[in-house]
């Protein structure tokens, strides 16, 4: 049964995820348990927030509970943002070294991380937004970890490729799924967005100059996704997420193998779409791509530029998924990855 939430619930859930001290999650809890709708599609729901609410309050009782901004609390940034879960020593902190900025600490000894660092990669003038975390094990689950992993867009679990990756891989998973969160491969337009016990992930199995093709292959059969059938969304088709498993990617920080196919793979998942803006007469902005969620229009596009355009404009020229290069389109038309428009006012 579809959760049908209102709009005030939305609200409530959105100053959730923004909030960064704890007295402001719990309020935002409370809010998001007035205003859901109760009835039987929403009962996982509601037993979720009242769950966190109680996690919450247990710990703001603690001795010396801080109520300062918590460091558990990674604000989004870029196109979305992209959790690297899993046990010590497997190389999240070298994945984030070896994709982005972020002064980053490598170390060869275990729970050298202490609290989430967030990292941007560029890449194609877009952005992600990598956060590298403690490591997960069931007798090692730093408090507000989860909270950190819930608040993601995608979950990566990473392990590391030699004969021990299965039983890396299931360790993390039993943590997530003792605290009520499944991962499944489906792109998020296709995820219910109000289903607190799914998120999309995958597992991606680091240092791979180091290991053998048979284990990824073994990970693959273990866990590999089922077919999405395409167009389906799981808001209205909610089998569409339970037939899938979690896509395997092979990536080296060392050797940088696989990272530009982790990042495309990100992309699509995210189900953003880069969109390239030009002037009537110019060369189009390809150093400054707008990234959209899959499913926008030209209407969309243009209220990015500028909130009035939308109205001000009188038709629009594609290159990209037309029939022809600068066919004519009406503000309606749904945007695809990498299209170069021109809007006329």
């Amino acid at each position: 049964m579809p959760a049908n939430v209102t709009p005030e619930y939305e609200k409530a859930e959105k100053r959730y995820r923004q909030a960064t001290t704890d007295d402001e999650r719990a309020s935002a809890l409370q809010e998001m348990l007035a205003t859901i709708p109760k009835h039987k599609g929403t009962e996982k729901m509601q037993a979720d927030i009242k769950h966190r609410l109680s996690e919450l309050r247990k710990e703001q009782q603690k001795p010396g509970h801080s109520k300062g901004p918590d460091p558990f609390h990674i604000p989004r940034s870029g196109a979305g943002q992209v959790v690297l879960a899993g046990p010590a020593n497997t190389g999240k902190s070298s994945l984030l070294a070896a994709t982005t900025n972020a002064a980053v600490k490598v170390a060869d000894y275990p729970f050298s991380t202490a609290v989430p660092q967030p990292g941007m990669w560029f890449r194609d003038y877009v952005s992600i937004e990598l956060v590298d975390t403690p490591a997960l094990a069931p007798e090692h689950v730093p408090t507000g970890l989860m909270g950190t992993i819930r608040n993601a867009d995608i979950v990566c679990v990473v392990v590391e490729a030699g004969n021990t990756a299965l039983d890396q891989v299931e360790s993390a998973l039993s943590v997530l799924r003792d605290r009520g969160l499944t991962l499944c491969t489906v792109p998020l337009d296709r995820l219910n967005p109000h289903d607190p016990g799914r998120r999309c992930g995958m597992i991606v199995v680091n240092k791979m100059e180091t290991g053998a093709p048979e284990e990824l292959a073994a990970l693959r059969a273990l866990y590999g996704a089922g077919e999405v059938p395409a167009g389906t969304r799981s808001g209205r088709d909610e089998n569409a997420a339970a037939r899938a498993g979690l896509e395997v990617l092979p990536v080296s920080a060392r050797t940088k193998e696989g990272l530009d196919a982790w990042f495309q793979r990100l992309w699509e998942l995210l189900a953003m779409v880069r969109v390239y803006a030009k002037e009537p007469g110019k060369a189009p902005e390809l150093t400054r791509p707008f990234a959209l969620r899959a499913g926008s229009t030209v209407a969309d596009l243009a209220r990015l530029i500028h909130r009035d355009l939308p109205e001000m404009m009188k038709f629009a020229r594609l290159w990209g998924h037309g029939r022809f290069d600068g066919q004519q389109v009406h503000k309606t038309e749904r945007l695809q990855d990498r299209d170069i428009v021109e809007i006329h006012e």
